[in-house]
């Protein structure tokens, strides 16, 4: 019986994350995308495997939560998991899930789950980062976790990727909303003693949509289409990192 007991409450958080997940993907399911919008991706729904893998890993009361903006068409898009560039989640997070691709793929950006053959430059970065400075995925899950503002991935008809800041007015104040929510809501769960945004969007939305004082900071996202990023992107985030206590072992 102590053993249940124990296990249920370590296993609280990813419950209550899983919760939240699916909440949002319903929520965001039942609003109307605009024209301009050929497809709408979302990896909760198709790659659910992989990502509840992903929050089975989470810890309450982390030393931070990263969050980044939404999915990248090689990344979280292919494996369900924020930042999933494909090598880095089966190699340094140990997960390699059965990905149930949705009928209706874009022609130019199909999901091929983990056999995509595509490297995603800003998840490569960012837990090329991680592995080197925790080690292992224990170690960075004590200290951290991670979670998409927006799970959803936005294509045009020509396969290019449409960033929430970029989407219509008409829908991206509902999205906005519902994706704030959620936020306020995994921070509730998991009690970070920092929240840390991967760019300015993810910093901007955190701090609009969490209370008064609550501590957050940013790292410049490793994105491959910043010019900052691609001029030494590690060791910018890493100096970022440790000047905001979330990399400094000493506090």
């Amino acid at each position: 019986m102590a053993r249940s007991h124990i296990e249920t409450r370590v296993n609280q958080p990813a419950a209550s994350i899983e919760r939240v997940a699916r909440a949002l993907s319903r929520e965001l399911k039942s609003l109307h995308p605009p024209s301009s919008l050929a497809f709408t991706y979302d990896p909760i729904d198709y790659a659910w495997s992989a990502h509840r893998a992903f929050s089975l890993m989470a810890r309450a009361r982390p030393r931070a939560l990263l969050v980044g903006m939404n999915p990248g068409p090689f990344g979280m898009v292919q494996t369900g998991v924020p930042f999933g560039e494909v090598a880095a989640v089966k190699d340094f997070l140990g997960i390699n899930a059965q990905i149930k691709a949705p009928a209706q793929q874009h022609a130019h950006r199909p999901i091929d789950g983990f056999a995509c053959t595509r490297s995603e430059v800003s998840g490569r970065r960012f837990w090329g980062l991680m592995r080197d400075e925790f080690g292992t995925r224990d170690e960075f899950f004590r200290s951290a976790f991670v979670w998409n503002w927006c799970p959803l991935a936005f294509l045009a008809e020509r396969g290019s990727n449409i960033t929430p800041d970029k989407l219509p007015a008409t829908v991206r104040g509902p999205i906005e909303d519902a994706c704030d929510r959620a936020l306020v809501r995994i921070v509730r769960v998991l009690e970070p003693d920092m929240v840390i945004g991967v760019g300015g969007f993810a910093r901007d939305r955190a701090q609009g949509a969490l209370p008064q004082g609550a501590v957050v900071h940013t790292v410049l996202h490793p994105s491959p289409a910043s010019p900052a990023a691609n001029r030494g992107w590690e060791r910018q985030a890493r100096a970022q990192l440790t000047a905001c206590g979330f990399l400094d072992r000493s506090t």
